[in-house]
């Protein structure tokens, strides 16, 4: 299906994204533990603001306040009959943002994961997390988002859960990974892995790639991952603003806007049409970003000694897609982000 979103894919070189959520709702007054998606219902200016610092930063396309939005999740809170409206309140306050610019700017209504274990290492099973994600998938497009956006995946089975989810909703989607143990999703999942098995579903993304992990370093060695694949489908960067380091009490990311500038260019050189930043990526981060797209001409897809120059040493000597590299053991716990950022 074509809408904004896939015209603005098909006709651009690059599509710049949003940065952090959870950063900055924190830094708006969000307490660690609460649900960011209760905001669009009782803080709906301070959503707006979030978007729209995104949007007057130069991004392209913002991700909607519903990261946690599903029923799983907001089970933990008690609010697990509401995600269909929370999701739909997201979209709607972007939708707003989006239709008083005077340029394209796209809604992106975002999906994070369940928090649950699938089956059969746990409960999960196939068909109520197809339920789950269809569920908010509904309440994103109809409150107008533009395209479904999956992020901080890292099940290959829930992946596949959520393109059967969206494949009922007809809208177009995009679906990210998080690589944060050694070059591999949580549950082992490789660059070479994703790759194969997004050209393998019934119902494709229009894009796909990597977001979160440990640090833009990581992310882009990812991303050179997902080129030497030979895909000729778009595949998305959106890394953190650097390592997030304790600084009186507080998590603070030690890239500086420069960095992100830097890293922008080079996620573009090595493969990535939309690019945006993750955990600690701010409207300073993205100003930078944008100008240096727009600024510093196409290059050669850089090294990973280039790579390593500019924005700082891996975190793993092995990116997890070499002969023989251990897979991670799996782990039967709950992993509850409040927002991605």
């Amino acid at each position: 299906m074509e809408n904004a979103f896939t015209r603005m894919v098909a006709e651009r070189d690059w599509i710049l994204a949003d940065g952090a959520t959870g950063t900055n709702l924190f830094n708006m007054g969000l307490t660690s533990g609460d649900a960011p998606e209760m905001w669009n219902e009782e803080h709906p200016d301070r959503i707006e603001k979030l978007y729209s610092m995104a949007v007057d930063a130069g991004s392209d396309l913002f991700l909607t306040n519903s990261f946690g939005g599903n029923a799983s999740r907001l089970k933990l809170h008690g609010a697990e009959k509401r995600a269909r409206e929370l999701s739909r309140m997201s979209a709607e306050i972007g939708r707003e943002v989006a239709d008083r610019q005077s340029r394209d700017v796209i809604v992106a209504g975002s999906v994070g994961p369940t928090g649950e274990i699938m089956a059969p290492m746990g409960e999960l099973t196939h068909e109520l997390a197809v339920e789950i994600f269809h569920e908010q998938a509904e309440g994103l497009k109809e409150g107008g988002a533009d395209v479904l956006w999956l992020e901080t995946i890292s099940a290959p089975e829930e992946y596949r859960a959520a393109a059967e989810a969206f494949s009922r909703t007809d809208m177009p989607w995009c679906g990210t990974m998080s690589f944060d143990t050694a070059g591999r999703t949580m549950m082992g999942v490789t660059s070479a892995a994703l790759s194969g098995m997004v050209e393998k579903l019934d119902y494709k993304p229009v894009a796909y790639g990597a977001n979160c992990g440990v640090g833009s370093s990581d992310l882009l060695r990812t991303v050179l991952g997902f080129s030497a694949q030979g895909t000729e489908r778009p595949i998305i960067a959106k890394g953190n603003a650097g390592i997030p380091k304790y600084v009186d009490g507080n998590i603070e990311y030690d890239g500086t806007p420069d960095l992100m500038a830097d890293y922008a260019v080079l996620a573009r050189d090595a493969g990535a049409k939309i690019i945006g930043g993750c955990c600690g990526t701010m409207a300073e981060h993205l100003f930078k970003m944008r100008e240096a797209l727009e600024t510093r001409p196409k290059s050669e897809r850089p090294g990973l000694e280039m790579i390593v120059d500019k924005l700082g040493a891996f975190s793993s000597a092995l990116d997890g897609t070499e002969e023989g590299a251990p897979a991670p053991r799996r782990e039967r716990s709950r992993r509850r982000r409040a927002a991605v950022g």
